[in-house]
C-alpha cells in the first residue's frame, strides 16, 4: 500500500505541474477523455522514474553537495530538485514515454510544484500508525 500512495504521490504532482506550466508536458491530446486515456500509463510510469531518481540518485547528490548546501542556506536543494526533474525527464524521453521539460526554469518551478502537491497530498491522507 506504501508504494502504490508514493507512486500517486509523485504522480499527482507531475499531472499538476503539467497541467500548470507550459514548459512541462506530456505528449498526446490536450482535453477530454482521450487526453486521461493516453496519459494515465505515461503519468505513472514518469512517476515511477523520478521516484526511483529522487530514492537512489538525489541522496547521494545531496551528501556529496551537503557543504554547498549549508553554504547556500538549503537554496541548493531547489536547483537539486530541480535537476532531478531534468534528469526524470531526459530518462522518460529515452524510454520514448512522450514526457517533457522545457529548460531549466520550467524544472524549478515543476520541481516546486511536485514538491508542494506531494506535501499536500501526504497531509491529506489519514496517518498510519
Amino acid at each position: 500500500m506504501r508504494f502504490v500512495t508514493w507512486l500517486l504521490t509523485y504522480a499527482a504532482g507531475l499531472a499538476v505541474a503539467a497541467q500548470l506550466l507550459d514548459g512541462i508536458w506530456f505528449d498526446g491530446p490536450i482535453s477530454g477523455q482521450a487526453e486521461v486515456e493516453e496519459k494515465i500509463v505515461p503519468l505513472l510510469l514518469v512517476a515511477l522514474i523520478l521516484g526511483l531518481v529522487s530514492t537512489f540518485v538525489e541522496p547521494v547528490i545531496k551528501l556529496l553537495s551537503l557543504p554547498f548546501i549549508l553554504l547556500t542556506l538549503g537554496l541548493l536543494l531547489l536547483v537539486i530538485n530541480a535537476l532531478m526533474l531534468l534528469l526524470t525527464a531526459r530518462l522518460a524521453e529515452a524510454f520514448g514515454l512522450g514526457f517533457h521539460v522545457d529548460g531549466f526554469f520550467s524544472a524549478l518551478v515543476g520541481a516546486v510544484v511536485v514538491t508542494l502537491v506531494g506535501w499536500g497530498v501526504r497531509t491529506a491522507l489519514p496517518a498510519r500508525d
